[in-house]
């Protein structure tokens, strides 16, 4: 009779014990903090942003004039970490600027890469750490179109051909309202095609901007105007607008 009451009181204790226990958290979507960055501190400031990063000699390699800005890319530099690891590569110039993730955010440019050679590309990032980043590109491929292109690497990359796109320049654009990011490109900065839709779970703190490549070739430069970042999302991810 003395266990069973002893059980009793045991089973009571902790159901009080359960009932009082304090409210948990909810849990954050959002990566853990990234390793920091490396690079250098810079400042390259166009009207609509201001970079403050700048990786593998990027700011070295650039030059902004009347509100334009040139990014020059050396040979043989890419960012892609190859599944099978072959072709691996993390040299590209980035120029990067630090946002706060937890609120929305659009990063706007009107792109015109020098296409030499396969692969060569303007690109817009998001980047958190080498093995997790996204780039949306406006690339040559392997039969010489150029097209819009997107990358996502969260350990290993991916790597995605969306539309051939005829003309010298596109206005690329990646948006976010916190939950959500959208890759979108468009002819006359009116009408938006959307290229991917995906969850954002980036650090709170993580890095956006812009880079040239020219994985194969011997360089190539990248002219980049029209640049933005503000801290508001589309209100349509469908249409981009």
């Amino acid at each position: 009779m003395k266990f069973v009451c002893s059980l009793l009181l045991f089973a009571f204790t902790l159901l009080v014990s359960c009932s009082q226990a304090p409210n948990q958290p909810e849990t954050n979507s959002k990566q853990p903090a990234a390793t920091p960055v490396q690079g250098e501190p810079c400042s390259i400031k166009l009207p609509g942003i201001e970079f403050t990063k700048s990786m593998h000699n990027a700011a070295q390699n650039t030059r902004v004039v009347n509100g334009k800005l040139w990014l020059h890319s050396d040979a043989k530099r890419d960012n892609f970490n190859d599944p099978d690891s072959k072709l691996t590569n993390n040299t590209a110039p980035l120029l990067l600027t630090e946002i706060d993730n937890s609120k929305p955010f659009t990063l706007t440019a009107k792109v015109t890469p020098e296409f030499l050679e396969m692969y060569d590309a303007g690109v817009l990032y998001i980047y958190s750490k080498d093995d997790l980043w996204q780039k949306f590109a406006f690339e040559r491929d392997e039969r010489g179109k150029t097209r819009i292109v997107s990358v996502r690497t969260i350990g290993t990359s991916d790597d995605n051909n969306h539309d051939v796109v005829t003309r010298n320049n596109v206005y690329l654009k990646i948006s976010s309202d916190t939950k959500t990011v959208g890759f979108y490109y468009s002819l006359d900065k009116t009408t938006w095609q959307l290229a991917r839709l995906y969850k954002n779970d980036y650090p709170t703190r993580t890095w956006v901007g812009i880079s040239a490549q020219s994985p194969i070739g011997q360089g190539s430069t990248v002219q980049f105007e029209d640049c933005s970042l503000t801290q508001i999302s589309v209100t349509n991810f469908r249409s981009g607008i």
